[in-house]
């Protein structure tokens, strides 16, 4: 009896160590839904793959569904490393009483901005000829492509839920652009990085849209971590994106996919103005 309890223990015990020890040399990453999954898997792969080149590490990328779920994971220990939006960074860091931490973001986050489109042959002239009209927005969740544009209208005296005839949520940047493209919305807010990518490849829908307005810049995208993960793992994921450099051919598709020329560290306290304008829309207690 003895002997298999012992036997029973020692099994668990095992069992425990080698999960620990998988754990250790596995980074679980995630993302936002912000573009439709097949483009953030493209996205995605190379960076996957120089990460555990430059780490060790085996990278797993796992998909969702929705904004809250990164969050929930994050917050749950279930992923170790997320690519969140200002906004949703601000909604982790609640959920995570403050230990969710940025640490990496790239240049053009520290500057980014909004767009709100209309079509090509809209008579829309201004942010005030948007009354009475169907507007789309991204995720409730995303920073540039609900909080801040929403934010920047209410600033110029627009009140969404007031001024709009309905207001559709398109689920992601690239959805939003086809909404007002096909007129199922008759204007849309998304960040200048997707339609900038999609005008550049001579998407249809970009190019049935045109810009109405630009929001001011803000600090939007970042790379964050749980509050618990290995400092040590964290200074080998800092150091490896602190590498990259555009310049490189090594790093060009990379980079390119990524949209970017470099990354810079960030902080926790480069998103005050994103809880700021969240506090003050509504969306953040």
């Amino acid at each position: 009896m003895k002997n298999t309890v012992f036997k029973n223990v020692l099994a668990l015990l095992l069992v425990g160590v080698s999960f620990w020890a998988h754990s250790q040399n596995v980074l679980r990453v995630s993302s936002i839904p912000d573009e439709a999954p097949t483009e953030l898997q493209r996205k995605f792969k190379p960076l996957g793959e120089y990460l555990t080149k430059e780490t060790g590490l085996k990278v797993e990328f796992t998909p969702v569904t929705d904004y809250a779920a990164v969050v929930e994971a994050l917050a749950t220990s279930k992923i170790d490393m997320a690519w969140l939006g200002g906004f949703t960074y601000i909604q982790a860091k609640q959920r995570t009483n403050g230990t969710a931490k940025p640490i990496i973001q790239r240049k053009e986050d520290a500057t980014f901005t909004s767009k709100i489109i209309v079509p090509q042959t809209s008579s829309i002239k201004s942010l005030s000829d948007l009354k009475g009209k169907v507007f789309a927005f991204g995720s409730p969740s995303s920073t540039s492509g609900h909080l801040m544009p929403r934010s920047f209208m209410m600033q110029n005296g627009l009140n969404p839920d007031e001024d709009f005839k309905n207001i559709a949520f398109s689920g992601a940047h690239d959805a939003t652009i086809a909404f007002v493209a096909s007129g199922k919305a008759e204007a849309g807010a998304l960040n200048a990085s997707v339609l900038d990518k999609l005008t550049e490849a001579q998407n249809p829908n970009a190019l049935k849209v045109r810009v109405l307005a630009t929001t001011p810049p803000f600090f939007d995208y970042n790379w964050t971590v749980r509050g618990d993960l290995d400092p040590a793992v964290v200074k080998k994921i800092t150091d490896a994106f602190l590498k990259l450099d555009a310049s490189n051919p090594e790093y060009k598709e990379l980079m390119d996919l990524q949209r970017t020329t470099k990354y810079i560290e960030t902080k926790s306290s480069n998103y005050d103005n994103i809880e700021k304008a969240g506090k003050a829309a509504g969306l953040i207690k």
